[in-house]
């Protein structure tokens, strides 16, 4: 049982990542009704601008924050300068300049720090030390690793009082729904785009910061298998929901801790185990899917014909 209750805990650990980033998808869904395919690209790029502001002196909480402020304007410029020109041309163009921005991001960052390759060295904004653990039922749980869990629920619960309690809020998912009425009704849609856009990517940078802390290190391909798996968590837990895409991230990295340390004198364990542990999460995924393609918390829309 102590063995169990630490699997779990690590899945939760690892799982505060995935549903951060999943918070940064489901904001630009919400916003624009289309999925980001650069998000973790975006927070990569900022994550490494965070290390730069470190390695020039700048405490890491004052370079994060100076991070997530450059994020904001950056996404909010990405929006306006690729996202709307490329949307009234056709509905598709953004899904190609979203995945364009993912591969020319990388490739900028590689350009711009070239040691980024082999990995950078980054701190951690929580105590990592060996010894900085409590203990749980008699598992132990890294203090670093609460701070990232409280910091994701300190921001679901943000952008839920966003979503559910204020002016642009609504009109978010308004806009999603239908950009056309909400022109209509006098929602100014195109801050409405470009909000969504910059918020998400100021999530992105918080992320990839928490992640690159953990790792203790920053590299271009830190943030490619962390966006799948956030995008998967964000499917599951529902496009437009963000307490489902935390409740989806965390029961990804769940999953993936529990089957990770399958037993090995148990039936099935010569195909399940640390090999197969994204596979499987890929399945269940895949099931639930099939039941519910909203995901557990999407809405179901209702067409009427």
């Amino acid at each position: 049982m102590q063995d169990l209750l630490q699997y779990i805990l690590d899945g939760l650990s690892i799982g505060s990542i995935y549903a951060l980033i999943a918070l940064g998808l489901v904001v630009v869904y919400r916003g624009t009704g289309q999925i980001n395919f650069a998000q973790g690209e975006m927070a990569l790029f900022s994550t490494l601008v965070t290390w730069w502001l470190y390695d020039q002196g700048l405490p890491l909480l004052v370079a994060i924050a100076i991070s997530a402020a450059l994020a904001f304007i950056g996404g909010a410029a990405i929006e306006v300068g690729l996202m709307r020109p490329a949307e009234r041309r056709s509905a598709f163009a953004p899904v190609v300049i979203a995945i364009g921005l993912f591969q020319g991001l990388n490739s900028l960052s590689g350009l711009l720090f070239p040691r980024s390759g082999q990995g950078l060295p980054f701190p951690s904004l929580f105590p990592n030390d060996p010894d900085d653990f409590v203990s749980i039922g008699g598992a132990n749980i890294r203090i670093e690793r609460i701070g990232v869990f409280v910091v994701v629920l300190v921001m679901t619960a943000l952008l839920f009082a966003l979503f559910q309690k204020t002016k642009i809020g609504l009109a978010m998912r308004t806009v999603a729904n239908n950009p056309a009425s909400a022109k209509l009704v006098g929602v100014p849609t195109n801050k409405i785009l470009m909000f969504s856009w910059a918020l998400a990517a100021v999530i992105g940078a918080i992320g990839g910061s928490l992640k690159a802390g953990i790792d203790t290190n920053v590299s271009i391909g830190s943030m490619f298998s962390v966006f799948l798996l956030s995008a998967a968590a964000a499917t599951l837990g529902g496009l437009d929901s963000p307490g489902g895409a935390v409740i989806g991230g965390l029961s990804l990295g769940v999953i993936e801790s529990l089957v990770g340390n399958y037993p090995e004198d148990w039936v099935g364990s010569d195909w399940i185990g640390i090999e197969t542990k994204t596979a499987v999460a890929f399945l269940i995924i895949l099931v639930v899917l099939l039941v519910r393609p909203a995901g557990l918390f999407g809405s179901v829309k209702v067409e009427r014909v």
